[in-house]
């Protein structure tokens, strides 16, 4: 372990350049290289990294495969790809009932993103498939994890899902003045569901996993805060050389 945090070169990227001045300027405990990538169209030459991590990302991205298969060129013979995805959305209590209290706001056109797209990209058989079709030949290996997630109030995760995703953008497209409301709404269902003080829900991801070593070059994508020196956030992709 000590080898791989201090011996190791790590990129960092994002393809939203605010998110790598804000990483940048928090600084970490070792050198990390901060350049804009986007992952459908890597800035990197062919065999780059021993590995490449992206963490709550691959759903993200508008051709799965084709976005693999950038990782998988910028690998280098024998390299690895570890990446994590949601599994569904009722796998994921706080986002199920946040989706499910907000049809009820707007019934006739219910905000559906977290079940279309961060919460979607879960089946077994599709990743398989954009693998295969990114070029990587070898099955991977699928971790299904549970965990829990854990906040002070209910309304902290229904601000969190409310103003922090791209469900915010969906509110304010059927209409911007409700947005207040649908915090409101999300909160109560919340606090029904689990309680009104401290609350608790399940969180479900499942993580394709096949770490080999040792490690020189590691370069990761979208980030979020790493002030502790680790590359973290909502949605990592990454790779190692």
């Amino acid at each position: 372990m000590g080898y791989f945090c201090w011996r190791v070169s790590i990129v960092a990227t994002d393809l939203n350049q605010p998110m790598l001045d804000q990483a940048s300027a928090l600084g970490t405990k070792r050198p990390v290289e901060w350049p804009q990538a986007d992952a459908m169209q890597l800035p990197f030459q062919d065999g780059t990294f021993d590995a490449v991590v992206c963490q709550f990302g691959v759903m993200f991205f508008p051709e799965k495969a084709k976005a693999l298969s950038e990782a998988h060129r910028v690998l280098h013979p024998g390299g690895v790809l570890v990446f994590n995805v949601w599994d569904r959305l009722e796998e994921n209590e706080f986002a199920d009932t946040v989706t499910a209290a907000l049809a009820s706001l707007f019934p006739e056109d219910p905000p559906r993103c977290l079940a279309r797209t961060p919460y979607a990209y879960h089946e077994h058989a599709s990743i398989e498939q954009d693998l295969v079709g990114g070029g990587f030949i070898a099955p991977p290996e699928i971790i299904t994890l549970a965990a829990r997630s854990r906040a002070k109030s209910p309304r902290d995760p229904a601000i969190a899902f409310c103003h922090g995703t791209p469900l915010r953008n969906e509110i304010e497209a059927r209409d911007a003045s409700r947005l207040g409301e649908a915090t409101d709404i999300a909160a109560d269902a919340i606090g029904r569901r689990f309680g009104r003080g401290d609350v608790d829900g399940k969180n479900t991801g499942q993580v394709r996993c096949d770490l080999r070593g040792p490690f020189r070059r590691f370069l990761t994508g979208p980030i979020g805060s790493p002030a502790d020196g680790s590359v973290g956030g909502s949605q990592v992709n990454g790779t190692t050389t």
